[in-house]
């Protein structure tokens, strides 16, 4: 009797490893990747060309966190990039230089994990994020600076220019593109690996049997079409295909080339209200439904809208190198 048992419990235990590890399989079958456990395998990601260092992504991190890059010197992209949240600003519409909206209804995505998507900015116009951050700093309604500003005023912080020379070397010419270059070094590490990354690494029980089923209800239901990769988003797709968006005349955003729209990431989501490009969505759940709805053509049951939210909630993930720096204390000359 003893003996059965003992099989018995040995045959489930199979069963349960093997019904996980299909799971793993079809995740990435559908090309859902994990962020590397191993820090070489990640840095070959965020860091192909081997250009990051301590000192640099430091530098960035201040520079990041730095008002005096805002004509006002009162905005940094830590204003719209809150770190100590969701990597974004949790309010519908971006909003800048003496409390200038988006035009176009647009909200802040997150920095978190940004580094892997293939482009930045909602309409994709920015290949990586040393470029991007060119754009909030000009932007009359983000930062409202000009590069001969933030040069000017860069070059007036000796620490600054002290800093500058540690990490690049004595005779570096600090201009605007290696400033915003430098804030992308440090955005680049700006990742946050999950219980979900945890999983598909390998550690079977990082997930709950409920939350493998919402896995499982995510992948079936056609959800990676366009939430893939490692940044589950962050690619450039057709938006509202099957049906009209709810609120797609908010804004009047058109997309970029060809009319695509980057796919926003589902990474720490759970913390990146409120939803959808132009900020127009409160609750996941309502999201859920609507991208079920205008993307995939179907109507969920709200058993499998529940059964995703658990997946979602997987994706929150741990951060690190977030908090605020000690800036330096030079006064800028008015």
């Amino acid at each position: 009797m003893k003996i059965e048992k003992l099989f018995m419990g040995l045959l489930i235990l199979s069963s349960v490893s093997y019904s996980t590890q299909s799971l793993v399989e079809k995740a990435k079958e559908n090309n859902l990747l994990a962020i590397p456990e191993d820090k070489t395998e990640l840095y070959k990601i965020i860091d192909p060309k081997g250009l990051l260092t301590p000192q640099k992504v430091l530098l960035g991190k201040k520079l990041f966190f730095e008002p005096r890059l805002s004509k006002a010197s009162d905005i940094s992209c830590a204003t719209c990039h809150d770190l100590g949240t969701g990597g974004d600003d949790n309010i519908p519409v971006a909003t800048g230089h003496k409390g200038g909206k988006n035009p176009f209804h647009l909200n802040s995505p997150t920095v978190f994990n940004a580094v892997f998507f293939d482009r930045q900015f909602w309409d994709g116009r920015s290949p990586d994020l040393e470029d991007q951050a060119k754009g909030p700093i000009q932007a009359g309604v983000e930062m409202a600076a000009t590069p001969a500003l933030v040069e000017e005023r860069v070059n007036a912080i000796p620490q600054y220019v002290k800093e500058f020379k540690e990490v690049y070397g004595k005779d570096v010419k600090i201009d605007f593109d290696l400033v915003t270059s430098t804030i992308g070094a440090f955005e680049r590490t700006l990742v946050t690996p999950s219980r979900f990354d945890d999983f598909l690494n390998g550690k079977n029980n990082a997930l709950t049997k409920e939350e493998k089923q919402g896995l499982n209800t995510f992948i079936d239901k056609g959800c990676t079409g366009c939430h893939k990769g490692i940044g589950i988003g962050g690619s450039m797709q057709p938006f509202d295909v099957a049906a009209e968006f709810k609120f797609s005349k908010v804004g009047g955003f058109k997309g970029g080339k060809g009319g695509l729209i980057k796919v926003g990431t589902l990474r720490n989501i759970t913390q990146t209200a409120p939803y959808f490009h132009n900020g127009t969505f409160d609750k996941l759940e309502n999201v859920v439904k609507e991208m079920a709805r205008i993307q995939l053509g179907i109507k969920i049951t709200q058993k499998e809208v529940d059964s995703i939210l658990l997946f979602l909630n997987t994706l929150d993930g741990r951060k690190s190198n977030t908090e605020k720096p000690e800036l330096p204390k030079d006064i800028l000359k008015k």
